[in-house]
């Protein structure tokens, strides 16, 4: 009967429509069988009905990925929430990941979208929000991280597309009302970037633009042609823009000034990266060759955004957090590893020698009102400034309503403002425990306070962005970390900001 059960499945997914453009709800409730999701696999796993014909299950998996898929049309740009709930019987706890499969000209491509744990006979719920990019298809489903094997069941998918009227309200401008100050600035990533509506709106808002994750190493290393390039020289790199094309594009339409984000970190930086021929199977490179690579990779993302976007990057962040946390010393890392603890002064001594002419230069870092690595920050910042190497640091805060507290963020601030550099508030977001109008106030208070102590130092400050826009798309998105909520409506936090330029 499963046999029977797996080919009239594989008959009704041929019929079952996708979720058309005009549709802006989708469940399954599994009344046509499958009702059009099926088994993701090589091969061995299966679908079937299970809780009396409300749920379907897999079985037969032998690797994370093997799952239940169903195709979908999305339309680019938009935002769509998603919940699942899903429920496994045989481990104490597993991790699952609601993820999509998109596809552009045949090569597919994938992202995790929420994640959650369930217990062992519980139903678990699996809720996020995805932004559509630029492909022409889209798979969603439902995998496992580390239970190749298990055998799980899902129900109550459900897919609800949201349209924003961006722009509604007429709402004052944060950009504007710190014209005169400092620009006031976001980050924007790849997909809210090729939805003009929503980028038309940013725009009436900020007036500096950093790519939230599309000019990190990950992004911009171009794996491929470096590896075939290492077979006659093991310091050559290549690099391409692709991913931070459309936030370029429209920065330079508009005139919008760009702060780039970032050249070197130990996070999302290809591990081929450090290895002979680029190949992770093959040894570590040695010290020589890897300060090759640094200066060759710093001199050419210099040269394709200086030759593609010419003026139109102003500042960079050299190096991210590269002090640990709890600590006055350097985190481990990869950096660190093969080329030793002089890294950071390397990668501004190559920065310095290659960056056009009056691009500013950044370290970046965060949990700066904690000590000691508050001074650990301090004594790398002084080492740089000796070697006439680095411009200005990068204040990442990243808050929450209860901590560190707004004393502790001044103290640092004054600190680090002490040593005559630059400076950007250049990732602020402030999370809160619960959507409730009593933690909203909280937030707006301690927006308004770091506002305050901004302008302050107004003379100093070359910018302010907060790491997003939306409360939805945010990093932090279950805390409702930023000034507009899901819905681009303002809330008590946007007002506070502009509040504190009007005191």
């Amino acid at each position: 009967m499963r046999i029977l059960g797996i080919v009239l499945a594989c008959l009704l997914l041929l019929a079952a429509p996708a979720l058309s453009e005009e549709e802006a709800d989708y469940v399954s409730d599994f009344s046509y069988w499958a009702d059009g999701w099926y088994a993701r696999s090589n091969g061995g796993a299966s679908v079937f009905l299970t809780d009396h014909g409300a749920a379907l299950g897999i079985e037969g998996r032998t690797a994370d990925w093997h799952s239940m898929g169903r195709d979908f049309t999305l339309a680019e740009g938009e935002s769509y929430q998603l919940s699942v709930l899903v429920r496994q019987d045989e481990a104490d706890e597993a991790r699952f990941v609601l993820s999509v499969a998109h596809s552009h000209q045949g090569q597919e491509s994938y992202e995790n979208i929420a994640v959650a744990t369930a217990k062992r006979g519980e139903w678990t719920e699996i809720s996020g929000t995805y932004l559509a990019g630029q492909y022409e298809r889209f798979v969603l489903y439902v995998e496992t991280q580390g239970a190749a094997t298990l055998s799980y069941a899902i129900k109550d998918f459900v897919l609800r597309g949201k349209t924003q009227a961006f722009g509604a309200e007429d709402l004052p401008s944060l950009a504007e009302a710190y014209k005169a100050y400092f620009p006031f600035g976001t980050a924007v990533t790849y997909m809210e970037a090729v939805n003009r509506p929503r980028m038309d709106f940013y725009a009436s808002q900020f007036n500096i633009l950093t790519p939230g994750n599309e000019l990190k190493p990950d992004s911009v290393l171009n794996v491929a042609v470096s590896r075939m390039l290492a077979a006659e020289d093991e310091t050559a790199v290549a690099v391409h823009l692709t991913a931070a094309k459309p936030i370029l594009d429209y920065a330079q339409e508009k005139g919008i000034p760009v702060h780039g984000h970032v050249l070197v970190w130990h996070s999302q930086t290809p591990k081929a990266f450090f290895h002979e021929g680029y190949d992770p199977r093959r040894p570590m490179v040695g010290r020589e060759v890897m300060l090759g690579r640094l200066e060759h990779y710093i001199e050419a993302v210099f040269k394709a955004t200086g030759e593609q976007y010419p003026g139109l990057i102003v500042s960079w962040d050299v190096v991210n957090e590269a002090v640990e946390d709890g600590k006055t010393s350097l985190r481990d890392s990869l950096w660190k590893t093969v080329i030793g603890d002089d890294y950071v002064e390397r990668a501004f001594e190559f920065a310095r020698k290659h960056a056009p002419k009056g691009v500013k230069l950044y370290y970046n870092d965060y949990n700066t009102a904690y000590e000691p690595k508050q001074t650990g920050i301090a004594n790398l910042l002084k080492k740089l400034q000796e070697a006439g190497t680095v411009d200005g640091y990068g204040f990442q805060m990243h808050h929450d309503i209860r901590q560190p507290g707004y004393r502790a963020i001044e103290k640092a601030f004054k600190r680090i403002a002490a040593l005559g550099l630059c400076l950007r508030i250049s990732e602020l977001d402030v999370t809160v425990p619960d959507p409730s109008e009593a933690s909203f106030a909280a937030q707006a208070k301690l927006y308004g306070q770091v506002m305050k102590l901004a302008l302050s130092y107004a003379d100093q400050v070359d910018a302010v962005q907060v790491w997003g826009v939306m409360d939805d798309l945010s990093w932090r998105a279950k805390s409702f970390p930023l000034l507009f909520d899901a819905w681009a409506k303002p809330k008590p936090a946007f007002y506070a900001v502009l509040e504190a330029v009007q005191d």
